[in-house]
């Protein structure tokens, strides 16, 4: 039996226009020689749908698109497997299903709502689905397969010291007979997602003595971004086939003879996190409707990493960069934005703020009576930029990226109303660090675009004589280290001090700006998710509290 993994890049909501691309996907599979074509989960709605699941018409609209698609493949030679959002017989008060169906002659033969629902991390699907109660084998060209659906099958108690849940539905399907396991997933991506799913995979695949076929969404919702990267294993944990990642692709695999396309999926973790990055920039202007960006360019590696970014996105014609130099920007940094800008082929704007600025000093000045300059003056510098780059958003009808990085953002070094305006915070989650080797890949791509003299002069946002980031932060290679430790892997300042051999009171200093600053982190723009725990939907924590380290 041929089968096509068919990893598509969905809209959430757009069902119609779901359902039009995986006819499209699944007529060139049946074209291609397969008897059965798998989408991912909720492929006809889209991942993750939220709230929409709770709209009647939502899980209305979906039904009829579901036997739209089934009408639609009736004269195909292959079978199909699709997710979507099912309608719930549970007396929970849950009115929704997670669900998969097998398509066949026109009609839906087989359905499976899923059973275990995630709600670490960014999931939160006991808030909206019913689980399934029991698991069924479905019988396909006379094969018993197990079909599950994406933490359904990610329960091995093998592979995890700990399991999240009670239940196994593959140790379940397997004892039915099951003779190939298909899993449909809608799993985002961060660093290291890819080589554990395939660890995982391999390991269930060796020990049910069974195939494995992994078919994963690709493309950028909000603020997830969905890698592909789908994969086929046989029953001695060898990859036979392999899609690409970061885009669409179909792939067939023979589960029987142990053979399928192998396509390139950017084994370089680097490379990776910036084509995610670009990916999730993509989809964002896409599905939101805009097609033009502009963003600060400071002569600085952030804003240089996000327009070179932007440019792969968007295309070069369809970004602005604007320098908005102040009192205190240095000559050379205007040089390098511009440089970078001619190199990248950006269109390039200066607006000097200085003349604004100045004037906003002599109406505050009165009733500043006195006091001393201190950040407040540096704060409006950064809010008369925000307010520059939204006229023009306006006017322009393009959107503002935000350039700040994790680092900054963890410890809020950073201006609300000022260098966090803007609709899509690109870099959010890339550590400064992680920005300079990230830089690096794109000069790969794009030769000499970021002038070598941006990765050399010491960070500074130029907001008074003399400034250095170091003035305020450490080093960023022991600032990232310790934001590692506490964001990322829930470690104590002790803990995180003696794994770092620094000081207990830098530690507990840092952290304890993490925690001041979820006041503004929650006022952001969306970011994309690379890391394994990102600032916003994934880490949820009251502003109002007192607990501090």
């Amino acid at each position: 039996m041929r089968i096509a993994l068919a990893q598509v890049n969905t809209t959430v909501g757009d069902l119609e226009g779901n359902v039009d691309r995986m006819l499209e996907a699944a007529r060139r599979a049946a074209a291609d020689g397969a008897d059965l074509v798998v989408f991912p989960e909720l492929s006809i709605t889209g991942y993750p749908p939220w709230d929409l699941v709770e709209k009647p018409s939502f899980l209305q609209r979906t039904e009829e698109q579901l036997y739209r698609m089934a009408r639609a493949t009736a004269s195909l030679s292959a079978s199909v497997i699709c997710g979507y959002v099912g309608r719930s017989n549970s007396n929970t008060g849950k009115a929704a299903t997670n669900s998969a169906a097998l398509l066949e002659r026109g009609e839906v033969v087989f359905r499976q709502d899923k059973m275990l629902l995630p709600t670490y991390d960014v999931f939160d699907e006991a808030r909206y689905f019913a689980p399934a109660e029991r698991q069924s084998l479905c019988q396909v060209r006379g094969r018993n397969i197990a079909l599950t659906i994406c933490e359904d099958a990610w329960n091995d108690k093998q592979y995890w010291e700990r399991q999240l849940y009670r239940r196994d539905p593959v140790e379940e399907l397997a004892a039915q007979g099951a003779e190939l396991l298909i899993s449909i997933n809608a799993s985002p991506y961060h660093m290291g997602k890819r080589a554990l799913r395939r660890d995982i995979f391999t390991a269930v695949a060796r020990r049910r003595g069974m195939p494995v076929l992994y078919v994963n969404q690709v493309g950028g919702n909000d603020q997830l971004v969905f890698d592909g990267s789908s994969f086929a294993v046989d029953p001695a944990g060898r990859i036979i086939a392999s899609a690409a990642s970061f885009r669409e692709d179909l792939v067939l695999v023979d589960p029987d003879a142990g053979s399928g396309d192998q396509h390139e999926n950017l084994p370089d973790e680097r490379e990776a996190v910036y084509e995610a990055l670009v990916l999730g920039t993509q989809d964002y202007l896409r599905k939101c409707g805009f097609q033009r960006v502009l963003l600060g360019l400071s002569g600085g590696i952030d804003s240089s990493l996000t327009a070179v970014i932007a440019a792969d996105a968007a295309g070069t014609q369809n970004v602005v960069g604007v320098a908005m130099p102040g009192p205190y920007s240095s000559e050379a940094s205007l040089a390098d934005a511009q440089a970078l800008a001619r190199n990248l082929g950006i269109r390039f704007e200066v607006i000097s703020i200085t003349p604004v600025y100045e004037k906003f000093l002599e109406i505050l000045d009165p009733l500043f009576n006195g006091a001393a300059r201190d950040v407040t003056e540096e704060n409006l510098q950064a809010r008369l930029r925000g307010v520059t780059l939204m006229a023009l958003s306006n006017k322009w009808r393009a959107l503002v990226l935000t350039t700040g990085n994790k680092s900054e953002i963890a410890v809020g070094y950073c201006t609300l109303y000022g260098d966090m305006i803007g609709g899509l915070a690109v870099i959010s989650d890339v550590p400064k660090t992680m920005v300079y080797e990230l830089a690096r890949v794109a000069n790969r791509r794009h030769p000499g675009a970021i002038p070598e003299s941006v990765f050399q002069k010491p960070p500074s946002a130029e907001l008074r004589p003399n400034q250095k980031d170091t003035d305020s932060l450490p080093e960023y290679p022991v600032l990232d280290a310790i934001l590692r430790g506490y964001i990322e892997e829930n470690q104590s300042p002790v803990e995180i001090a003696a794994a770092n051999g620094l000081p207990l009171e830098l530690v507990r200093e840092i952290v304890n700006k993490v925690d001041r600053n979820e006041y503004k982190r929650q006022q952001a723009a969306p970011g994309l998710k690379v890391t394994t725990k990102a600032f916003g939907v994934g880490r949820r924590f009251p502003i109002a509290q007192r607990f501090f380290e």
